[in-house]
């Protein structure tokens, strides 16, 4: 899978203004986050990778005082939203994960917050990430794993057989990765979330709010008929209540710049 990485960051401006609104989800991934590993003494630069609308970053703030914390996101937009919200108790950057402008071995902890998924394959990011990350830096992130949606992407395969709904990693993948753009002592964590909607249009409409498209290159370029939506409406399964369950399958990562 290739994604669309100028639809990504589109896509996620035009979400600011709803993002925090629906986000719950990634609120809660983000203290679960944080709860993997003590944030007690951050020291020198502390970058937020994605930092979106500065959830993680209002999270990571207390923690900075005895080190420079940096908020880093593709889209303007979100950005825009981070700065209103943290004002001088951060840095900003706007620029892309694959391509940050940061000096090697400058940054001594990186966090991201379900925003590395949007680098599909994730390999270039974690290169970028272990380039700019000081000997025996730590890296600590959150990403969608491959069940994610999985009950959206079955009720799509009875509608037709393009690409709906983005594919995402498994741990293997991710153990690979980060193992060969040389980090070590690598910690992987799997939650499952199933969360609960009235219908599929309620979680559609969510997905769009927190700025999830379907960014995939090989995706349906065509509007979705009527046809197709009723289609996929009557093959998603319901729930015990009369609703649909959506399920999030999140991986946490923990690992370390083997430089030194």
């Amino acid at each position: 899978m290739v994604l669309e990485k100028i639809k990504v960051k589109h896509s996620f401006s035009d979400a600011a203004k709803t993002y925090d609104r629906v986000a719950s989800l990634q609120r809660q991934i983000g203290r679960e986050l944080l709860n993997i590993d003590t944030v007690a003494h951050l020291q020198g630069v502390v970058l937020d990778l994605g930092c979106g609308t500065g959830f993680l970053t209002q999270e990571l703030a207390p923690y900075c005082d005895k080190a420079a914390l940096v908020a880093l996101d593709l889209a303007q937009m979100m950005l825009e939203r981070c700065r209103e919200k943290m004002g001088a108790k951060s840095q900003y950057i706007c620029a892309d994960a694959e391509k940050l402008p940061l000096r090697a071995q400058s940054v001594n902890a990186i966090f991201s917050n379900v925003a590395l998924q949007w680098c599909y394959p994730i390999d270039e990011a974690l290169s970028e990430l272990h380039r700019v990350l000081a000997s025996e830096g730590t890296l600590l992130f959150s990403t969608f794993g491959s069940d994610t949606l999985c009950e959206l992407k079955t009720a799509w395969a009875n509608v037709d057989d393009c690409v709906h709904v983005n594919d995402f990693y498994t741990l293997g993948n991710l153990q690979s990765a980060l193992e060969n753009a040389g980090f070590v002592n690598i910690t992987l964590k799997r939650i499952r979330y199933l969360r609960q909607y009235a219908n599929v249009l309620e979680l559609m409409q969510e997905l769009k709010h927190i700025g999830a498209h379907n960014v995939n290159q090989t995706r349906s370029k065509t509007l979705t008929s009527k046809k197709a939506l009723k289609t996929l409406i009557s093959t998603y399964p319901k729930n015990d209540v009369g609703g649909i369950d959506a399920t999030f399958d999140v991986i946490y990562v923990m690992a370390r710049n083997g430089t030194g």
